[in-house]
């Protein structure tokens, strides 16, 4: 760049109108990229084919399980820009008993999903709702506290599976913790009782209820309660 020198006093300045800066053209140029990029918003059109995935929900609260599909749009195929996100969401089941309340959480999660941003929030929302009756036991010991959470659940499943939430899980060294102090706990006994009366559970029998991942695997280790499933400690 060149530089000039200044020699006197400087009286008064303006700026100059005539050319733009290469900073300032090469913004320009990222802005005209940017605008080409599509975003999920209520706009889109709904293309003739979706991609999908289906969840079968089992619940003791009744005879028939639910089927729960989530479908999604891809915006920006082919580029490096290309996103998968949630565009619709059917429930369909046998049971006929929750018909009217089913029909209207999916067209308002289907509308929230069309409207674009953040759409996270249902998972929680909707995993943060209680039965007065009281909840039930998934296979494997996880507590659910009604159906409309574990609906939440499976939205949530589905988001993490296109990207949209982070994997939930433990690192490598925790899971080897975890796998160790399992070992001696277990020390070869029979497997818990899961919460449906069935036996095959992967955490021992007489596990406390996990108040973060709503698990049945909090078992005293070294006299503080953790979990084995998601490695909350009361000992932090």
């Amino acid at each position: 760049m060149a530089r000039k020198k200044i020699d006197q006093a400087i009286i008064d300045y303006e700026v100059a109108r005539g050319g733009s800066s290469s900073a300032e053209a090469s913004n320009a140029t990222d802005d005209q990229s940017g605008s080409d990029i599509e975003h999920m918003h209520e706009q889109i059109e709904r293309p003739e084919a979706l991609h999908g995935s289906t969840y079968k929900i089992k619940t003791p609260l009744s005879e028939h399980a639910l089927y729960v599909t989530i479908n999604d749009v891809i915006l920006n195929p082919g580029t490096e820009h290309e996103l998968r996100r949630p565009f619709e969401i059917f429930i369909n089941s046998k049971n006929m008993d929750h018909f009217q309340w089913i029909v209207a959480l999916t067209r308002i999660i289907s509308a929230v999903f069309r409207k674009g941003g953040d759409c996270t929030f249902l998972a929680e929302e909707l995993r943060s709702v209680f039965d007065p009756r009281g909840g039930y036991f998934k296979k494997g010991g996880r507590f659910m506290p009604s159906l409309v959470a574990e609906i939440g659940d499976v939205i949530e499943t589905h988001l993490r599976s296109i990207g949209m939430l982070d994997p939930e899980g433990l690192d490598e060294h925790q899971r080897r913790f975890i796998a160790q102090k399992r070992a001696e706990i277990e020390g070869g006994g029979p497997a818990a009782n899961n919460g449906d009366g069935e036996r095959g559970s992967a955490f021992p029998e007489g596990a406390q209820l996990c108040n973060k991942c709503q698990t049945k695997a909090m078992v005293d280790m070294d006299g503080c309660l953790t979990c084995l499933n998601c490695g909350e400690s009361k000992c932090g």
